[in-house]
């Protein structure tokens, strides 16, 4: 029995330090993908926080990202965000910077409207790889809504690529 008890120690002790991992207190949420838009111009978001896509189709290799809503941290991560139709077909095209944005209440529920809160701008490399690290200004109630989205944003405000798989 004692044996027992010790691994269940070890397995929890371990749990409380895996990457990822979060105390059941922070409001957290992650997603362990991150896809490009596949049909152009559509809209993610209600009323004044419409968020429409870009006018082409994108696609990524894959990205990652974190959301702890009661600190205001966000990291996002993407990989081989390139084109996926035009004349740029697998390259970033003019794009040079984007941006991470929460897509806060996204039928609008609370007060009609989403709401959107945006990370820093930070550089797409030719490779089509960005990340960022860093807080978001204090978020408003409409984040803590169950209906939240997370979409990469061009430099010109139209999102091109989305978190995908969210978790929880």
């Amino acid at each position: 029995m004692k044996q027992v008890a010790l691994v269940l120690a070890t397995h929890l002790t371990l749990m409380a330090f895996m990457p990822g991992m979060v105390a059941a207190e922070d409001d957290h949420v992650q997603w362990t993908d991150v896809r490009g838009i596949v049909q152009a111009q559509t809209v993610v978001g209600k009323g004044s926080g419409t968020v429409t896509g870009g006018g082409a189709p994108w696609s990524t290799t894959g990205g990652q990202v974190d959301v702890n809503l009661d600190r205001g941290s966000l990291s996002f991560e993407v990989k081989g965000l390139v084109l996926a139709a035009t004349n740029s077909i697998g390259t970033r095209g003019g794009v040079t910077t984007v941006m991470g944005t929460l897509v806060c209440d996204t039928n609008g529920s609370l007060t009609g409207n989403s709401v959107t809160v945006n990370t820093d701008l930070v550089t797409l490399d030719e490779q089509g790889d960005a990340h960022f690290s860093g807080t978001v200004p204090a978020l408003p109630a409409e984040c803590f809504e169950p209906d939240i989205a997370f979409v990469i944003r061009a430099a010109n405000g139209a999102w091109i690529a989305f978190g995908a798989v969210r978790r929880p």
